[in-house]
């Protein structure tokens, strides 16, 4: 079992190794199409792993789906591992959101900000391994955690409801607070450099205090996001595989969607609505079990709503927009070559004109 872990982990670093060392070598911005087919790409090869899932399940190697984890066959195993990517995809759209404020913020260059996404995931991976790996030893060594999950998710999505996230303030973050206590920071951003050395003294950029702020972010997110996979599988090899593929697509994917963002106003409200549900089915879980095929299909139903909704609302407001441009202005009579309104007569002139 340990070697198909080691597998899989050399696997995703040597993707990213080609992506960052090969591919995108050369810092440029990444404009949408570029993002568009690295898109594609990731999710390409979450579907090509998602039979490889199918196939290592279905024929237990290493022991797997029969002596360890869980005993899964293929297509269950692989239903769970989808249903867990897409879960974890969509949740991601809302850290999208929050990335592209702390960019802004910041003034982070557009050919920049592949690089800090980049080894934020780096970090992603081994917090999302520990924080995997914890809450599948606390879910197994205690059956009541899965009320605690399913709490937590109900809070997430009341959270996500009311919270506005267009204030950020990273100067109160504490990662933030304890780099500037230990090394000095430039004012300036130099390049696509973390650190800057000056008279043999290291400065930290701005940049990365940028990739402090977007860790700590994806702490806070990983931890609202995680427990939902909880209530589909608790196969750590599941979760962990399908988490990380998840995030992998998470750069493309922002550069892809962060212009086009609020066309999307009412897709968070489907994202509420979907950690809603999945809260509800871990409460549910010990007395009423929902099969995984039928859980896939309301949160893709869910999903799908919100997009065509918020589609919608986006062409007939850009259509009300085009009416208002095109309608004439009101007209107003002239007086003395000057636009003046027009005055409404005054009973006495009224009067004198029926004396006439």
């Amino acid at each position: 079992m340990i070697w198909l872990w080691v597998g899989f982990i050399a696997i995703i670093f040597i993707l990213l190794a080609l992506d960052l060392g090969v591919l995108n070598r050369r810092p440029h911005v990444i404009r949408a199409r570029e993002a568009l087919l690295w898109s594609l790409l990731w999710i390409s090869i979450a579907l090509a792993f998602n039979f490889a899932i199918y196939y290592i399940y279905e024929h237990h190697w290493f022991g797997i789906g029969i002596h360890i984890g869980h005993q899964l066959d293929g297509k269950q195993a692989a239903l769970q591992f989808f249903t867990g990517y897409i879960i974890e995809k969509s949740l991601s759209l809302d850290n999208i959101f929050i990335i592209a404020l702390i960019f802004s913020y910041f003034g982070v260059e557009l050919r920049y900000q592949h690089r800090v996404l980049f080894w934020g995931i780096i970090g992603a991976l081994v917090m999302r391994g520990i924080m995997i790996g914890a809450g599948v030893a606390l879910i197994q060594r205690f059956e009541w955690m899965t009320y605690v999950f399913g709490l937590m998710l109900l809070l997430t999505a009341i959270k996500m409801l009311v919270s506005n996230h267009e204030k950020i303030e990273p100067e109160r973050n504490p990662l933030i607070r304890l780099a500037r206590r230990f090394f000095p920071v430039t004012k300036k951003f130099h390049q696509e450099h973390f650190t800057y050395r000056v008279n043999k003294r290291v400065f930290l950029t701005p940049l990365f205090l940028v990739l402090l702020v977007i860790e700590s972010t994806d702490v806070v997110f990983a931890i609202d996001s995680i427990p939902a996979i909880f209530a589909v599988t608790t196969d750590p090899f599941i979760i962990f595989t399908s988490n990380i593929f998840a995030i992998l697509g998470l750069r493309s994917l922002y550069f892809a969607l962060a212009a086009v963002m609020n066309r999307f106003r009412y897709l968070k409200h489907s994202l509420v609505i979907v950690l809603g549900y999945v809260g509800m089915k871990m409460l549910l879980e010990p007395t009423f079990h929902i099969p995984t095929l039928i859980s896939l299909g309301i949160i893709a139903t869910i999903l799908t709503i919100g997009t065509i909704i918020s589609l919608i609302a986006t062409r007939q407001e850009k259509n009300q927009k085009k009416q208002d441009q095109a309608s004439p202005p009101p007209h107003i009579p002239k007086k003395n070559g000057i636009h003046k309104p027009q005055e409404k007569p005054n009973d006495a002139a009224i009067s004198a004109h029926h004396d006439a």
